[in-house]
């Protein structure tokens, strides 16, 4: 069988980081926490990238997963190959084929810890965006410690 020439197997793994970033963008544009992603081309040939991200809530689970089979497909002209765990939203997987989205409530991410499982792997450097810079301009609205409302 003869092998894909580098060229080709280069813009092929470019795509797929980039898929895999553009993922992580939309998990963190829903709001979407601890996103990681891990690159697993040196432990395994099935996938190259692994995301995850964690929600609060199934309905927050959900609009991440839609919204980055709406990206992929808008974007990247790219069809999910599968989808599990949508109906219960504790962890949602969602296969791109060398790409795998996992978007897991809080306990179903600590139990699993995909990121210890595949410890080989190597983080892709992502920061997120909405990072809160510290603002050095005094607030006008001080907040109830304790209640954390306005006062």
């Amino acid at each position: 069988m003869a092998s894909a020439s580098p060229a080709v197997n280069s813009s092929r793994e470019k795509r797929s980081l980039q898929r895999a970033l553009a993922a992580a963008r939309v998990a963190e544009a829903n709001r979407g926490r601890d996103i990681v992603i891990l690159d697993l081309r040196e432990l395994t040939p099935v996938f190259d990238y692994f995301v995850v991200a964690t929600g609060a809530s199934r309905r927050q689970l959900h609009a991440i997963s839609e919204e980055i089979d709406d990206v992929m497909e808008r974007d990247f002209n790219d069809q999910r190959m599968g989808i599990e765990g949508y109906a219960e939203s504790r962890w949602i997987l969602l296969d791109f084929g060398d790409v795998v989205v996992h978007l897991f409530d809080d306990e179903t991410r600590a139990y699993y810890d995909l990121e210890h499982l595949w410890a080989g792997s190597k983080r892709v450097p992502f920061e997120p965006a909405q990072a809160e810079a510290p603002s050095s301009a005094p607030s006008a609205t001080t907040v109830d410690p304790v209640n954390r409302l306005p006062r």
